[in-house]
C-alpha cells in the first residue's frame, strides 16, 4: 500500500520534464528554475541517470547571468533568489563546477538591503546586520538567508565573515519564546507568531554554527510542532532542520505517506513540494548530507 505513494511520486516528478529538460512547477506549467534544482536533487537521490540530472542542469545554466547569479526570468536580474537553489543542484557536477563557482561568488559579494534603524521603529530586529534578500535593493528574511548559508557551507564558505554575519542575522531573528517567524521579532512591541518553515530553515542553516542553548526554545518548539503537521512544506523543513540537531521526527515515513495520500483531497502537489517529500523520506530528513553541508 505505501510502496505505490512513493513510486507514483517518484514517476509524477519525472513527468514534470519539459522538452527543454527544465520542470515545471506544476505539470500544464512552464519549466522553471526553482523547481527544477528541486527536481534534480530528489531525482538525484532517487538514482536518477546522470545524462538527465545534466540536462537539466544545463537548463538552470541558462538561467545565470555573467556576474553569476541565478534569476526567476530572464527579463528579470534582481530577482535573484533560486541562486543558492541552483548551487545546490550544480553540486559535485563535474560539468557545472564554473557554474557553482560563479554563483558561490556572487552569494559573497551580495546582500539584502540594511539600515540604521531610526528611534521609533515599529520593528524589533537589528536592521544593520546583512543576510540576503529574495529580490535585489530589498530587505533580507529568513528564508532566502538560510539557503544561502546551506549553498555557502556545502562550496566549504561555511568559515567565511559573509556567512559568520549571517549566521548572526537568523540568530537575532529568532523569537524570544522560540522559533522563526519569516523575518520581523516583534511590530509594534507585538512577538510574531513562528512558522514551522522558516523555523526548520533557520535551524538547519544554524546547526553547527550556533550552540545548542542559544536554540533551545526554537528546538523544542519544533519538535512539539512537528508532531502534528501534515503541511509538506513545513513537514518537511521542521524534518530538515530538527535532524541537523540530532533530533528525529517520530514516524516520519509514514507521515510523509499521509502527505502524500492527501493529494487524493489537496490536489496534486507541485514539483517543489514532491521534490521536498522524496528528499524527505529518502534521506530520513537528513538534507545537510545530501547537500555535503560542513
Amino acid at each position: 500500500m505505501h510502496e505505490p505513494l512513493i513510486e507514483n511520486a517518484k514517476r509524477e516528478l519525472a513527468a514534470r520534464r519539459k522538452e527543454n529538460r527544465g520542470f515545471a512547477q506544476v505539470a500544464s506549467g512552464p519549466a522553471r528554475p526553482d523547481a527544477t534544482a528541486w527536481a534534480v536533487l530528489a531525482l538525484k537521490r532517487c538514482g536518477q541517470a546522470q545524462a538527465d540530472l545534466d540536462a537539466a542542469c544545463r537548463f538552470l545554466a541558462g538561467f545565470q547571468l555573467p556576474d553569476g547569479r541565478v534569476v526567476f526570468a530572464r527579463d528579470a536580474p534582481p530577482a535573484w533568489w533560486p541562486t543558492p537553489l541552483a548551487a545546490f543542484a550544480w553540486g559535485d557536477l563535474p560539468g557545472f563546477r564554473q557554474e557553482k563557482e560563479r554563483a558561490v561568488n556572487f552569494l559573497l559579494q551580495t546582500s539584502g538591503r540594511h539600515f540604521k534603524k531610526e528611534k521609533g521603529s515599529p520593528t524589533g530586529h537589528d536592521t544593520t546586520i546583512r543576510g540576503w534578500s529574495w529580490v535585489e535593493e530589498t530587505h533580507s528574511w529568513v528564508e532566502p538567508t538560510a539557503l544561502a548559508i546551506l549553498a555557502l557551507r556545502a562550496a566549504e564558505k561555511g568559515g567565511h565573515p559573509r556567512v559568520a554575519e549571517a549566521a548572526a542575522m537568523l540568530m537575532d531573528r529568532m523569537l524570544p519564546g522560540g522559533g522563526w517567524n519569516y523575518g520581523n521579532t516583534t511590530v509594534f512591541g507585538q512577538e510574531l507568531l513562528p512558522m514551522p518553515d522558516a523555523t526548520g530553515l533557520a535551524l538547519a542553516a544554524l546547526a553547527g554554527m550556533a550552540d545548542r542553548p542559544s536554540v533551545r526554545k526554537s528546538l523544542e518548539w519544533a519538535e512539539m510542532r512537528a508532531r502534528e503537521i501534515d503541511v509538506p512544506f513545513s513537514l518537511c523543513w521542521l524534518s530538515f532542520g530538527l535532524s541537523a540537531w540530532g533530533v528525529a521526527v517520530p514516524d516520519l515515513g509514514g507521515r510523509i505517506l499521509r502527505c502524500l495520500s492527501l493529494q487524493e483531497k489537496r490536489g496534486a502537489y507541485g514539483t517543489t513540494l514532491l521534490a521536498l517529500l522524496l528528499l524527505a523520506h529518502e534521506g530520513g530528513g537528513d538534507l545537510l548530507s545530501l547537500l555535503g553541508v560542513r
